[in-house]
């Protein structure tokens, strides 16, 4: 639980301040399932508490702070939530589309710049395959490894495919995206569909049905075919902006009626390639702060650096941290890592902390319907923590009580 000594910031509410406790160890202990971190700026759902603590009883973060505390003072430094990724292909030099031992590797590769929480998205290729892999990453989910499975196409429109292989494409004909969705086990989180393809609708209503989040997106829809697929139950626009017609005038197209939704929420990448820092400003303007999640749509080369690379079948150049396809160049995917995004949001695009941790984790943690658990600090829930020093670098990522990357205080 997070308390305060002195005065909140302006942002923050909540109960009244408390004495925190006596600094033990600079350091934490090897093992230690008592934990009490101290003198941080803490982002909760209530606002910013300056000076405040956290403490970590086993997995979990406790409501009281037990005298045997193993307590870390992180004076000077920001505690915020986990990140909540909710689009991401891979990292560290592996993908999700990969063996198991590949996506272990992805996975830690961006626990180490904060995700706590992730969701392992496919592309396209040949359904039999997409069903094998669901299979995987499903046992992976089950695990509690992954927080579930996002299928990025193959039900996307040509017009609009990105870096997907246009010959594996296919109409989202609903018996199809039911085979995807049977095939994870109950752990299909979402689904990206140009919804104005043949069956796009059905299939809408079928993953609604379902529980599976159904998502616009490498869509080339109208204005008035994107707003029946949000009646049909839509509620994610895949990578606003991106692989989908610009917003025009007379032709206004999927991004106004995404954005005008409230019970749409709009995936941003915030790399400084994907968006202009006015496409960014007018999503947090329209659709507001509750209503943005921040992704990385991050490809094997994330936090690992230039080279070629696969994204399911098609080669990629990544030069100066930007991916492209080898033939035609369009952008494929990006090397963002959360902790990237979180220092851009805050440090060049200006956006208040507290919108940024919520566009981190705590919207994307609702969005799965994870935030009994996940996605704020708050009594009862994981210990999902990472550490910021005062420019926003990572200095410690926690999960469930474990570092990930120990603090680094010096």
């Amino acid at each position: 639980m997070a308390t305060a000594s002195g005065a909140r910031d302006a942002t923050s509410s909540g109960s009244a301040a408390c004495a925190r406790p006596a600094t033990t160890h600079p350091q934490p202990a090897s093992g230690a399932r008592r934990q009490t971190l101290v003198g941080a700026r803490v982002v909760l759902p209530t606002g910013t508490v300056p000076d405040g603590s956290i403490t970590i009883d086993g997995t979990r973060i406790s409501g009281a702070t037990p005298a045997d505390a193993h307590v870390i003072d992180v004076s000077g430094h920001w505690l915020v939530p986990g990140f909540v990724d909710i689009h991401n292909h891979g990292g560290g030099g592996a993908s999700f589309s990969g063996t198991a031992d590949d996506v272990h590797k992805a996975i830690h590769a961006h626990r180490r710049h904060g995700t706590t929480t992730l969701v392992a998205s496919t592309v396209t290729d040949d359904m039999d395959l997409l069903v094998q892999q669901a299979g995987l990453l499903s046992e992976l989910a089950e695990q509690g490894d992954l927080a579930g499975i996002h299928f990025e196409g193959p039900f996307i429109s040509p017009c609009r495919k990105g870096a997907h292989s246009e010959e594996l494409l296919r109409d989202p004909d609903p018996a199809e995206v039911r085979k995807l969705i049977d095939a994870a086990r109950g752990k299909a989180k979402m689904v990206t569909l140009a919804t104005e393809l043949p069956g796009g609708i059905d299939s809408v209503r079928l993953l609604a049905e379902h529980g599976v989040i159904a998502a616009v997106g490498h869509t080339d829809a109208t204005y008035e075919q994107t707003v029946e697929a949000i009646e049909a139950g839509a509620t994610v626009a895949t990578h606003l902006f991106n692989a989908m017609p610009t917003l025009g005038h007379r032709s206004p197209g999927p991004i106004a009626a995404l954005l005008e939704d409230e019970r749409v929420t709009v995936e941003l990448i915030n790399d400084g390639v994907h968006l202009h820092p006015a496409a960014l400003e007018l999503a947090f303007r329209h659709a507001g702060a509750g209503r943005v999640a921040f992704i990385t749509d991050a490809m094997d080369a994330a936090g690992i650096g230039d080279g070629r690379y696969l994204l399911g079948p098609l080669e990629v150049e990544v030069s100066e941290g930007v991916a492209r396809l080898v033939e035609g160049g369009a952008i494929a995917g990006s090397t963002l890592t959360m902790d990237r995004a979180f220092q851009r949001a805050v440090t060049i695009d200006r956006l208040p902390v507290e919108d940024v941790v919520a566009a981190l984790s705590a919207n994307p943690a609702r969005l799965l319907g994870m935030d009994d658990r996940v996605g704020s600090l708050e009594p009862g829930k994981d210990a999902d923590l990472v550490l910021l020093d005062e420019n926003f670098d990572l200095k410690g990522v926690m999960r469930r009580g474990d570092w990930v990357v120990d603090p680094q205080l010096a």
